[in-house]
């Protein structure tokens, strides 16, 4: 017998509360695929945020006076300052190298007194033999940037700062935009500092100073010498109170 219309109808709906299992479904699906989203947003962020917390360290404020350096061909490109005064100081550098940033922690600030006091000859050797395989060398940027700031008579704040932002080796720290946005933190703003960073312009003299390292005798960084002789520190971490004796022991 043919049922009523209204059976018929009644027959015919879905079984069970479909809609509320389908918003269910969907809400979960919903904050899944929201989940993964930010995931991958927060990794990708990730990236920036060493370098985002470090530059905030980096600041004009702390900024000394201006300083010319002597940088010589027949010396090997050393940036060197207060030529001619007695003791002479040499410091080889890798920027992307965690124990050259160990070294500038601890003996850093006493190198600044002993420069902008005139106390001592101090030489930096910018050199880049570390990711030497991969393609930027951050080394070499890093470095060659630390030439350009060495024409805006800026050397010593900016090495400061290249190691206050040290990152992972060649973990994106020293690229270009990085690079300008430590010398913008520092008031090193010209076009001619910038063309430097953009163009690498010191990157032959950086090549030539990693080339000579055979000459000096040195075999790795940090590697520094007092009057010609290699400070052997007594211990695998660098007190300034030993390197201030073995400085005052050869003046």
């Amino acid at each position: 017998m043919p049922k009523e219309p209204r059976q018929r109808n009644r027959d015919n709906q879905p079984k069970g509360d479909t809609l509320t299992r389908n918003l269910v479904l969907g809400m979960v699906g919903l904050v899944v695929i929201s989940g993964v989203i930010f995931t991958v947003l927060d990794r990708q962020s990730a990236k920036k945020t060493d370098f985002d917390v470090a530059i905030e360290k980096v600041d004009a404020a702390n900024n000394g006076p201006i300083l010319n350096a002597s940088i010589d061909p027949a010396d090997d490109f050393g940036i060197a300052f207060n030529k001619g005064t007695l003791p002479k100081i040499e410091v080889w550098e890798d920027p992307q190298c965690p124990i050259c940033k160990d070294f500038e922690t601890e003996i850093g600030d006493y190198l600044d007194e002993l420069v902008r006091g005139n106390q001592a000859e101090v030489t930096f050797r910018m050199t880049s033999f570390i990711g030497r395989e991969r393609d930027p060398n951050e080394s070499v940027l890093a470095a060659n940037a630390a030439f350009c700031a060495a024409d805006e008579g800026r050397f010593l704040d900016y090495h400061k700062a290249i190691y206050t932002v040290q990152g992972a080796e060649n973990s994106g720290t020293y690229l270009a935009p990085n690079l300008l946005e430590i010398g913008k933190r520092l008031n090193i703003t010209s076009t001619a500092f910038q063309d430097c960073i953009n163009n690498v312009k010191y990157s032959n003299e950086v090549k030539t100073v990693y080339n000579s390292m055979p000459k000096y005798n040195v075999e790795g960084t940090p590697t520094v010498f007092i009057n010609g002789t290699i400070w052997q520190r007594s211990s695998a971490e660098f007190k300034l109170d030993e390197f201030r004796a073995a400085v005052e022991a050869a003046k």
